[in-house]
């Protein structure tokens, strides 16, 4: 990287859910239970991972296409679930 180049700093929230059609498992035991709780209103319960980190990099395009590699080699199966990617950011210490 030369002297003039400067990378952005991007705080990441990834939401990782089932693709449709994937059974949820442990989203089907929450609202199963959720009567005996007194919550009978509640419906269609999901259960995901979300995860949050920074990033460097020279744009936000750059972030996104990094971040979504990360994802699709590691954060997620891609085969049964999908990824939400949200990027903000980081404004520059002392701006």
């Amino acid at each position: 990287m030369r002297d003039d180049e400067r990378m952005a700093s991007f705080s990441v929230h990834v939401e990782v859910t089932q693709r449709p059609g994937i059974a949820d498992p442990e989203g089907a035991t929450i609202e199963r239970s959720l009567p005996a709780l007194g919550f009978d209103e509640v419906r269609g319960v999901h259960v995901g991972k979300s995860i949050r980190f920074s990033v460097d990099a020279a744009d936000e395009a750059t972030a996104r296409s990094r971040v979504t590699e990360l994802c699709d080699r590691f954060l997620t199966n891609p085969v049964i679930e999908d990824a939400t990617i949200e990027l903000t950011e980081l404004a520059e210490a002392g701006a």
